[in-house]
């Protein structure tokens, strides 16, 4: 398989990931959209792994790396998003600055 179809895959869900970020104000949307750039970039680690073959699988064990550090971000996110639903019974992301300032 050429290399350019799972970079070409990766890139258009990495742009996928960016938008959902940027244009989105529901939490759950952003953190599902911070899960299609990290899986963009377990994509790229496992093609050039698989394109480069030395043989140490470096880039499938950066990948299930970033696969750990994606469960622990979103089980910390999960439980932010459910203090916010407590505290103001929506999910909206500009509600996050409300929380800051109550601490003040």
């Amino acid at each position: 398989m050429p290399l350019i179809l799972p970079l070409l895959v990766a890139v258009v869900l990495f742009c996928l990931g960016v938008y959902g970020v940027l244009a989105r104000r529901n939490a759950i949307t952003m953190l599902m959209a911070f899960e299609l750039m990290l899986n963009a970039v377990n994509i790229n680690l496992v093609a050039f792994d698989a394109w480069h073959l030395d043989g140490l699988a470096t880039g499938q064990t950066l990948a299930v790396f970033v696969i750990t550090i994606a469960a622990a971000e979103i089980g910390l996110g999960l439980a932010i998003i459910l203090l916010l639903f407590r505290g103001h019974g929506h999910v909206d992301a500009d509600s996050a600055r409300d929380l800051v300032e109550e601490v003040r």
